[in-house]
């Protein structure tokens, strides 16, 4: 992220002009920092960016922050964002407080190294009882089922987000050739592990869920280990990639993920 200047509708611009920064409240205690309106790796990275620099800083009267595709929320304490603001801005409103607050911090962010995602590798078995959905994805871009397989293994997936569910993962990157579209009826539960396509977005559920996506197959990893730290095995910003196994394979990493 280049630095920039606040202009007067509380938006921070870069010098390149190629994006704005627009802060928003979200309810009483809620802060919105936009960094772009389209799903992109820049936006991401400059969200990346924002993110590592709240975890390496504690900024008065932030009590936590959520990630999304193009904007970071900010929670705040109110009282201490009230004390805050009356201490050093001259103001009572905490969310003014608040926003004078994180432009002064998100002048000082000046991009120096960029920090190479953790790849992670997700092995897939693909159509059958656990990718019931696959032969409609393939009929509906005039693929074999093979072809499906092999264009969706073939990809490598940026890790936008994690929500829905406890780390669910929601991937940027998937071919054209194999986007679908969701179920008009989602099912009432999806096994954990299940991968599926929505759009131009693929995804692992991580727990037994609702869902309309796409299902073309399953993992034997486990996305979400509520006993360890951290809970979610997939993290923001992390690169994804799936390889086919068969169901033996899947059978025997099962086995050793219990």
């Amino acid at each position: 992220m280049t630095r920039g200047k606040v202009i007067s509708d509380t938006s921070f611009e870069d010098v390149d002009n190629i994006n704005y920064i627009k802060m928003e409240p979200m309810g009483d205690s809620a802060i919105s920092i936009r960094f772009g309106d389209s799903i992109s790796p820049k936006t991401h990275e400059k969200i990346r960016e924002l993110t590592r620099y709240l975890d390496h800083h504690k900024l008065p009267g932030v009590v936590e922050y959520v990630p999304a595709f193009t904007n970071v929320t900010i929670y705040y304490d109110c009282i201490e964002a009230s004390m805050l603001g009356r201490r050093k801005y001259h103001t009572q409103s905490p969310y003014k407080a608040m926003e004078t607050l994180l432009h002064e911090e998100i002048m000082k962010l000046q991009t120096t190294v960029m920090v190479e995602p953790e790849i992670i590798d997700i092995p897939v078995c693909y159509g059958g009882g656990f990718g019931p959905d696959l032969e409609f994805v393939a009929n509906h871009n005039n693929l074999s089922m093979e072809e499906v397989i092999r264009i969706h293994s073939e990809g490598n997936y940026l890790t936008y987000m994690v929500g829905f569910a406890p780390g669910f993962p929601y991937l940027g990157g998937l071919s054209e050739k194999i986007a679908a579209p969701r179920r008009e009826s989602p099912r009432l539960e999806i096994p954990a592990g299940t991968v599926g396509i929505a759009g131009n977005q693929t995804g692992v559920y991580p727990i037994g869920t609702p869902g309309g996506w796409q299902l073309i197959g399953r993992t034997p990893k486990k996305l979400f280990r509520p006993d360890k730290t951290p809970p979610s095995l997939i993290k923001t910003g992390d690169m994804i990639r799936f390889r086919p196994i068969s169901i033996e394979e899947f059978e025997q990493l099962q086995e050793e993920e219990k």
